[in-house]
């Protein structure tokens, strides 16, 4: 079974709401996928269509190449973490897992192997009544994983998560991409996804705004933009804007340039020899990027709920 999620052309409406209007993309193996987009963009809906959870009213999703609802044993092809909270709370850790592995039936064989991958196992014993919202996600996690899936979709993972928890998410997520799962993650973290999604799928009014990888997205959004850091400011503005340049101020002694190369920016100002200590290419960063791309749809979501 090929480890990918297709979905194409999901409409789904709830009464008078349109929820997904021809929502379509792939995942693939071997990546992580950022799935993010603003709140009412479609994220939650499409992957409880998925999952089988909703019915979609036209398109279809397929996980491996079939429905969900047509998959023996669902758990072995595609493992999901939507609600860290849906756990019974007077179960220990591991008593949870074994609980999830009997309904499904699964072996308790890998209850301790998950434990251990996620970084539980020295709770296992603990109530998960207890646990911390850092700790349910990666008992969530674990749950994802029991029956070794070569599909995970996990709806914001790095929820609750301290500094610790996040620089290890970020390794887990890549060393699962790594073994060749296809990984699909929702987050409202746009700097964690930069340093852990390979490709990104930005999602607006229920369809598809963007479909590229990170690097492709970052470069698009940092539009051959030059940061300059100048004690004269003044000069250094006047200098490049009389070359066509558009020039805006960031901070008291740095400047963002566009519409010319970092080369004839340093030549210009050596002419006129405006001093600066640096001049390098700009790099958006993924929040930038998703702002961007993501304007229209948060105007629109404002200027509903205005009226």
């Amino acid at each position: 079974m090929e480890a990918t999620i297709e979905v194409d052309g999901l409409r789904k409406r709830f009464g008078r709401t349109l929820a997904l209007d021809g929502m379509s993309f792939a995942v693939r193996p071997g990546e992580v996928t950022g799935f993010v987009g603003p709140n009412g963009a479609g994220k939650s809906t499409t992957m409880r269509v998925i999952l089988g959870l909703d019915a979609a009213d036209a398109g279809r999703a397929l996980v491996g190449g079939r429905p969900y609802r047509s998959l023996r044993d669902p758990l072995r092809h595609i493992g999901a973490l939507l609600d860290a909270a849906a756990l019974q709370p007077s179960r220990t850790a591991r008593n949870h897992l074994l609980w999830l592995a009997h309904s499904q039936g699964l072996g308790a064989g890998r209850v301790g192997a998950v434990l251990d991958r996620v970084g539980l196992a020295g709770a296992a014993r603990r109530r998960a009544g207890g646990f911390s919202l850092g700790m349910r996600q990666r008992l969530g996690i674990a749950a994802a994983l029991l029956a070794d899936p070569p599909i995970l979709m996990l709806d914001e993972p790095f929820n609750g998560l301290d500094p610790d928890g996040i620089r290890w998410m970020r390794g887990f997520l890549a060393s699962l991409a790594a073994e060749g799962r296809a990984i699909l993650v929702s987050s409202h973290l746009m700097s964690e996804l930069q340093d852990t999604a390979d490709h990104l799928i930005v999602a607006g009014r229920g369809r598809v705004v963007a479909d590229a990888g990170v690097g492709e997205l970052l470069a698009a959004a940092s539009r051959g933009r030059v940061g300059l850091r100048t004690s004269d400011r003044t000069r250094a503005m006047t200098v490049l804007a009389n070359a066509g340049a558009t020039v805006s101020v960031d901070g008291a002694e740095t400047l963002t340039v566009s519409g010319l190369p970092a080369e004839e920016i340093i030549g210009l100002l050596g002419r006129a020899a405006v001093p600066f200590s640096e001049v390098a290419a700009h790099r958006a960063t993924l929040e930038e990027a998703y702002m961007e791309l993501t304007r229209d749809e948060v105007e629109f979501g404002a200027a509903q709920a205005a009226s």
